[in-house]
């Protein structure tokens, strides 16, 4: 689905659900599931994709997914190359290694203090959600993944009380990318990587702060390691 010059081979076309009959705001659900495919590594980095060439993937017209694009370049996801679309950007090694450094001194302390000061409530409310991070990661929906993902973590910094971070988080997250995410569902790991939201959340019931430590660092290393595809030290 790669609208690509006609000497290169097609890639694959990413697994973009349809929006057919989707509501909350229709144009920002576009940008959520584009946005989502990106740092899935369904829509290819250096690659160059049309709005017409996406917008049956989703089914929808090719405005509302032109829109959706438009937006993500204000994110820095994608830049406009005139007359052919929009070329997803490529994020370095030493981006992503900067991004995750930044992402561990910010989640893990503040993910640590949760499990002294959250409601055991709300803790609990977002178990619905981490357990659908298992059903999207079972079914290799990793756009589904993606966002429960994302909906898991920022519902819990939330409850840390500090809006501006949870921004902050959530901006460092959609600059991210996750490439190996596909090759973890080929080999059946993605499942296990997905279970430790819920693992998390007990530790937090819990009140185990070591615990809660230990399972973030290790999550967040996950993404440097199994998740963005380079092969982990050990076992």
């Amino acid at each position: 689905m790669a609208d690509r010059p006609s000497s290169t081979p097609t890639a694959a076309k990413p697994a973009i659900p349809s929006l057919g009959g989707r509501k909350p705001n229709f144009r920002e659900r576009v940008v959520d599931v584009l946005r989502a495919a990106l740092i899935a590594g369904e829509l290819r980095p250096g690659e160059v994709y049309s709005a017409p060439g996406l917008a049956p993937r989703l089914g929808v017209s090719a405005t509302p997914v032109r829109e959706a694009m438009l937006e993500l370049v204000k994110e820095g996801m994608v830049e406009i190359v005139p007359n052919k679309g929009f070329r997803v950007t490529v994020v370095s090694e030493k981006q992503l290694d900067e991004y995750t450094h930044v992402r561990s001194l910010i989640e893990i302390p503040t993910t640590v203090a949760l499990a002294a000061t959250a409601d055991p409530g709300d803790l609990e409310a977002l178990r619905p959600v981490a357990l659908e991070i298992v059903t999207s990661a079972v079914k290799g929906d990793l756009i589904a993944y993606v966002e429960a993902d994302l909906a898991f973590h920022l519902g819990l910094l939330a409850l840390a009380g500090n809006d501006h971070l949870v921004e902050v988080v959530r901006d460092l997250r959609r600059r991210s990318r996750l490439y190996g995410l596909t090759a973890l569902v080929a080999a059946g790991r993605l499942k296990a990587s997905a279970e430790e939201h819920l693992e998390l959340l007990d530790a937090l019931l819990a009140r185990d702060e070591r615990a809660v430590r230990e399972i973030m660092t290790r999550h967040l290393g996950h993404v440097r390691g199994l998740w963005a595809a380079r092969q982990p030290e050990h076992g």
